[in-house]
């Protein structure tokens, strides 16, 4: 079959049609109903398919954590009671508003023993926090870094929680002596609205 004979065939009489132009119109019919088909009905389950895929995978991911959350609740509920247990020793570490006099007679005299002269020994207000009060005592100490050090050493030894903040060490007039300053600070835990 040649361009002539296509050029030459009658619309209203197909049935006379030679075979491969027949099977050529078929063809064009199928793909025409095909692509009519897919863009009509079948694209759209396409799409709605790939939501359906994308929003499977959140849900097993989802699905992946809570399992291992489940799985590991027991380790869960041991680290709570290990972490409650871990609080309430650093509670006991706190002192009591009966003890922080005699806290502060340990600060001074880990000071003394470690060969320190002390300028300047000043409990500051008490500052309150979100659950516990942060009592703040500013220091100036005069020795070597030797003393520091044994005076550092001393306060982490006690059986009471002190941190040291905002340490400046500079000379002093005297030949190798040095002058630090310091805040010290405890602090006391306000346990269930009521002071400890």
């Amino acid at each position: 079959m040649n361009l002539s004979e296509l050029n030459n065939l009658d619309f209203s009489n197909m049935g006379n049609w030679p075979a491969p132009a027949k099977a050529m119109l078929m063809l064009l019919l199928a793909a025409l109903i095909g692509g009519a088909w897919y863009y009509f009905d079948t694209m759209d389950q396409f799409e709605m398919l790939g939501r359906y895929q994308k929003e499977e995978g959140a849900l097993k991911s989802e699905f992946l954590v809570k399992q291992d959350k489940v799985l590991n609740l027991e380790i869960y509920k041991k680290q709570l009671e290990e972490m409650k247990l871990d609080f309430a020793k650093m509670l006991r570490q706190l002192p009591d508003k009966s003890e922080i006099a005699d806290l502060l007679v340990d600060v001074s005299q880990t000071g003394l023993a470690a060969g320190l002269e002390f300028e300047l020994f000043q409990p500051l207000s008490e500052q309150e926090k979100d659950f516990y009060v942060e009592l703040p005592i500013k220091i100036k100490v005069v020795g070597d870094y030797h003393e520091f050090g044994d005076f550092v050493s001393g306060l982490a030894a006690l059986p009471r929680i002190i941190t040291m903040h905002d340490i400046k060490i500079s000379k002093t007039g005297k030949r190798a002596d040095l002058l630090m300053e310091t805040t010290a600070k405890t602090y006391r835990y306000i346990g269930d609205g009521g002071e400890q």
